[in-house]
């Protein structure tokens, strides 16, 4: 039986150009479980493999881009002091869409509308691969967290309630 084939989405193209290895997870979403633990159980990950993506906005940069372990909070603080902004806050998600070109649950750091500041926690650097967001809701791609940041121009800091 053929394998179904995958429409590539903006991320996965940019990964193909720059000849980044990575592999494809597809799983059925819901509207109601679109948070990363949900994604970890689907796929059978380890929790704190599945990254999300979130997007903010600073007082001094405007959009900068958040990736964390999916069962963890994000500490506005520090990532406000580390990406020079006095004080930062969630986009609204109204215009998560129009700011990346990604709707909620489907926010790849990879292939949005323009490259914005993008820190990585630190975490990311304990695992040979990640799982983040494909582009799209229900698609994941798992890739070494390394060349990730090297791709979106990533720092990886402490930006994780501890």
């Amino acid at each position: 039986m053929a394998k179904k084939k995958i429409q590539k989405t903006n991320a996965i193209r940019l990964l193909d150009q720059k000849k980044i290895t990575y592999a494809e997870q597809e799983f059925a979403y819901s509207e109601d479980h679109v948070d990363a633990v949900t994604v970890a159980h689907t796929l059978g990950e380890e929790e704190d493999e599945i990254f999300k993506t979130l997007v903010t906005v600073g007082n001094k940069t405007g959009p900068v881009v958040a990736v964390i372990p999916g069962n963890k909070e994000l500490d506005l603080k520090r990532l406000a002091k580390v990406s020079g902004n006095k004080k930062i806050e969630m986009l609204p998600l109204k215009d998560l869409e129009a700011t990346t070109g990604y709707i909620r649950g489907g926010c790849s750091p990879v292939g949005m509308k323009k490259l914005y500041p993008t820190y990585f926690d630190s975490s990311a650097l304990d695992h040979d691969k990640i799982h983040v967001s494909a582009g799209r809701r229900g698609l994941q791609m798992s890739v070494n967290p390394k060349e990730l940041g090297e791709l979106v121009r990533a720092k990886f800091e402490d930006i994780i309630v501890k």
